[in-house]
């Protein structure tokens, strides 16, 4: 009698490997400049070879695209939650973002002049950012200067609107979230 073979934990458990792998790797980045990293602190965060860390992504800049595909998903899927046309929610929505974030972009871009990658991640966040402006705050876009009113909403929800007030001023959440939107509403011609 021929026995079948079961792989389904053995897909399972590689699949939990490479998940550490990410986890492990994005920590790293979010700890010490990309100038620093190697697979081998990786290999000894997740607690596996450095062998496999290779095998699972092709080397550093494979794991280090995966990352940032985890990431551009993760920030896609909570970015895009908010329905268009709710100033209140996008506000909401973004500082929600930067406050879990936040931090990790800020070491991104205080890396872009020195790494490829942090400068390719810089850049698709500052695109993601103002498509998004563009859609939440669509429906009240309107008048001839249209991509002046994008400009003062991106930057009146910019990261770095948030790290001035959160991290700068020692603001509370509240008091960001007040003078954000006095912006946000004050840029779309609105009384703030």
């Amino acid at each position: 009698m021929r026995r079948e073979y079961d792989n389904s934990g053995r897909a399972e458990r590689a699949a939990e490997t490479a998940a550490r792998i990410l986890r492990a790797a994005e920590d790293l980045i979010r700890e010490t400049p990309l100038a620093e990293l190697t697979l081998n602190a990786v290999a000894e965060r997740s607690d596996v070879s450095v062998q496999t860390v290779i095998r699972k992504f092709g080397g550093w800049e494979g794991l280090l695209q995966a990352v940032a595909q985890s990431v551009r998903a993760r920030v896609q899927t909570q970015r895009t939650s908010v329905d268009a046309g709710d100033v209140e929610g996008a506000v909401d929505n973004v500082l929600e973002h930067y406050e879990a974030e936040g931090e990790l972009i800020l070491r991104l871009l205080s890396q872009e002049a020195k790494s490829p990658f942090a400068a390719q991640a810089a850049g698709e966040g500052r695109a993601f950012h103002r498509r998004w402006v563009e859609t939440v705050f669509g429906p009240h876009l309107g008048g001839g200067d249209r991509e002046r009113q994008v400009d003062a909403l991106v930057v009146a929800t910019d990261l770095y609107t948030w790290r001035l007030l959160r991290r700068d001023l020692g603001r509370e959440l509240r008091d960001v979230r007040a003078v954000m939107l006095r912006l946000v509403r004050s840029s779309l011609g609105e009384r703030a």
